[in-house]
């Protein structure tokens, strides 16, 4: 579905919360309980939301993802922020891989004043992106294109990255779990994100608030792999501690320096 403002926010909301109830979100959005109801009839019957006497709840599948055009619409001033904050960081000069999801699409466009980057992605999204910069060389991978996204996954493209080795792999994932694992949907984009981390000198996550303690299948890695967090607001318990024992350096982009 293509959801309207409204029912982004009413998204969010029931994200942030994990349930709420009809009252709470028609309060929240300043709009009747008739126009509540409409709106979660709408993203129940898509899918995003799960119904229960009185309100709604945040669906439970491990074995899925959100929509692209969605998660694109999804805490995107959140992810606009983190990725200008992973760009003041990034060097000119560098080699990087970027792979699939909507918060490396942000970076890369955050990236566009950059110069003389040679870039590795998985993700057309990017590749279409930055080729719009002239002072960045894009690399795309070979593989099977996934036409719901337009990642290219597979074993070609496993082949394909293992050739380099890059300065920087700037990556997303679906989820963080309490035990400190990574996870995401797809094998195959498990596979290649595995493959990324392990072709990089540093390995930098780029992950808005949403993704801490959001269940996903499929476990990439743990943050031990990871050299530094970027991320939109302060991790919640335990993620703290899970970040300072694996010795990973947790940046917050935060809204009054418009990052």
């Amino acid at each position: 579905m293509n959801a309207n403002p409204r029912q982004i926010h009413l998204l969010e909301a029931v994200r942030a919360r994990g349930s709420a109830t009809v009252e709470q979100l028609a309060e929240l959005l300043g709009v009747t309980l008739q126009t509540v109801r409409r709106d979660v009839q709408r993203l129940a019957d898509a899918g995003l939301l799960a119904r229960f006497h009185g309100g709604v709840r945040v669906p439970s599948s491990t074995t899925e993802n959100l929509g692209h055009q969605l998660r694109e619409t999804l805490h995107a001033e959140g992810k606009a922020r983190i990725a200008r904050a992973v760009a003041r960081q990034v060097p000119n000069d560098c080699s990087l891989i970027l792979n699939v999801g909507t918060t490396t699409e942000a970076i890369a466009k955050a990236l566009m004043q950059h110069t003389g980057l040679r870039v590795i992605t998985n993700n057309l999204h990017v590749a279409d992106m930055l080729a719009g910069n002239p002072g960045c060389e894009v690399i795309v991978a070979g593989g099977s294109v996934r036409l719901r996204d337009r990642a290219i996954v597979g074993e070609a493209t496993i082949d394909f990255i293992r050739q380099f080795k890059v300065d920087i792999a700037l990556i997303g994932v679906s989820g963080i779990e309490a035990d400190g694992s990574l996870r995401d949907f797809d094998l195959r984009e498990v596979k290649v994100a595995q493959t990324i981390i392990s072709q990089a000198r540093e390995v930098w996550l780029a992950a808005d608030a949403s993704k801490f303690n959001r269940p996903a299948m499929i476990e990439i890695g743990k943050l031990s792999q990871i050299d530094r967090l970027f991320t939109d607001a302060p991790p919640p318990p335990p993620f703290p501690d899970l970040l300072a024992q694996a010795g990973v350096l947790c940046e917050i982009a935060s809204e009054n320096r418009s990052t």
